[in-house]
């Protein structure tokens, strides 16, 4: 069998495992990237923000349950992560808002990924279509992977590091279900669909740590039943507005505050009777959201209109008596709903489940209405690591030679939600960064 020795080997190359082996080969390692799909770039090609919480003080108020060193490691490496992407000769325009608590910069993935890409195969060596059939260790000590190439020759990678960034297990409806929630395996995929749990199940079978299962997911509420055309679909079908609507489930009842975020209604709607929900705005909220910008500089997408297009059950009242022809088999009371909006109106800011960050009445039709069901775009479970990227072991103490970053990690995020890009950024250049420093370390030994 084929031998292939390098300092690194990095397993995925999404925007994770890319920025790993683009840090390593610029702090002159030897770098072997190995991507099961045939493109690179994973679910970072249809992104296109890098945002976080801004400060400690944000990321513990709106992710409390997330490990606190993984926290403040995010947040302190978050101005290094947008000085290495300018340093690829890549444009990230100034800091703008997200949601109500982020920070983050536009930038275009594609060049990122592109040039990381480039500087890959131009100094290390890339190896698209081949499968990690398990890693390789000694002693308790990860010394490389066991490969299968595209023509189903194999071959074995000997290291003394080596990266999992394979992108997470959204794409595996088994794990999922296990892993986040009984009904997350009827979730449409807002993601690439090549990752599938390689990451975890190798990590796993060399005694890793990982999170907890039930710590939730991100992603965000899309029309029910409109299957998504394409990637772009991924940001045109998210239901983003639903923050300053109501979504009521199919006892015709209000289950959570929407006003605290798309992607938390998303996870509170997964729990919900058939992980099915019929989201109402008004005038107002149409205006205002439905046509607007959800964050400065994005395009706006009238959804409404999209969705019904896309044959989603959708439709308008222009009053509340209007609801009272709320199709019977959709499955939902329309006189309740109607009922219920007139109550939630009346309440004002005492109404529950409070609407802390939007309490204004919906009372201007016409309403638009749309059924929903929550997308899944990666999940909060997965390999736990400490603030360097280094893989803690489920014994205690770190697995020797063994890093993670990007999706496939777990702990970070307990049903909260601070970004994604920028994780995969940080903890990237963390693992490199260590495994470097690692490198420089350990004497290079000598023929006896």
């Amino acid at each position: 069998m084929q031998v292939i020795r390098t300092d690194v080997l990095v397993i995925g190359a999404g925007m994770a495992g890319l920025t790993a082996a683009t840090r390593l080969l610029d702090r002159g390692s030897s770098v072997v990237v190995v991507e099961k799909a045939a493109a690179v770039g994973g679910s970072a090609r249809y992104a296109g923000y890098a945002w976080t919480a801004p400060t400690h003080e944000v990321m513990d108020e709106v992710n409390p349950d997330g490990d606190p060193a993984l926290r403040r490691a995010l947040v302190d490496g978050f101005a290094d992560a947008i000085a290495w992407i300018r340093s690829l000769g890549v444009e990230c325009a100034d800091a703008v808002p997200i949601l109500r608590y982020g920070t983050g910069h536009q930038f275009d993935t594609n060049q990122y990924i592109d040039e990381c890409r480039r500087r890959v195969s131009a100094h290390g060596e890339l190896f698209t279509e081949t499968e990690t059939l398990a890693l390789l260790g000694h002693n308790g000590v990860v010394t490389g992977a066991h490969l299968r190439l595209p023509d189903g020759t194999e071959l074995e990678i000997e290291t003394t590091t080596t990266i999992l960034a394979t992108g997470g297990f959204q794409a595996d409806p088994g794990l999922a279900c296990e892993h986040i929630h009984p009904n997350a395996g009827v979730m449409q995929l807002r993601s690439n669909p090549a990752s599938s749990g390689t990451g975890l199940r190798l990590a796993e079978a060399v005694g890793a740590a990982t999170g907890e299962p039930g710590s939730g997911f991100y992603g965000h509420l899309v029309p029910a039943d409109v299957p998504f055309r394409d990637s772009g679909d991924f940001v045109a079908l998210s239901l983003y507005y639903s923050e300053h609507a109501l979504l009521f489930n199919l006892d015709n009842r209000r289950f959570t505050d929407e006003t605290m975020g798309d992607h938390l209604t998303a996870m509170r709607l997964l729990d919900q009777p058939e992980s099915r929900g019929l989201l109402v705005a008004d005038e107002r909220v149409y205006r205002d959201w439905v046509l607007g910008s959800y964050v400065e500089g994005a395009i706006a997408v009238d959804k409404f209109d999209l969705a019904q297009r896309r044959g989603g059950r959708c439709g308008m009242a222009e009053s509340l008596e209007d609801f009272a022809y709320l199709p019977p088999e959709w499955g939902y009371d329309g006189a309740a709903i109607a009922a219920e909006i007139r109550a939630v109106n009346a309440a004002g800011t005492a109404v529950q489940p409070a609407r802390v960050h939007d309490s204004a009445p919906l009372d201007r039709g016409p309403y638009y209405v749309i059924e929903t069901r929550p997308a899944l775009t990666f999940p909060f479970h997965g390999i736990r690591i400490d603030e360097y990227g280094r893989v803690l072991a489920a014994a205690g103490g770190i697995v020797d030679g063994l890093y993670a970053a990007g999706s496939d990690i777990g702990g970070l995020y307990g049903h909260a939600y601070a970004g994604g890009i920028a994780p995969a950024l940080v903890f990237g250049l963390a693992a490199a960064d260590t495994a470097a420093t690692h490198r420089r370390r350990t004497p290079t030994p000598q023929p006896a």
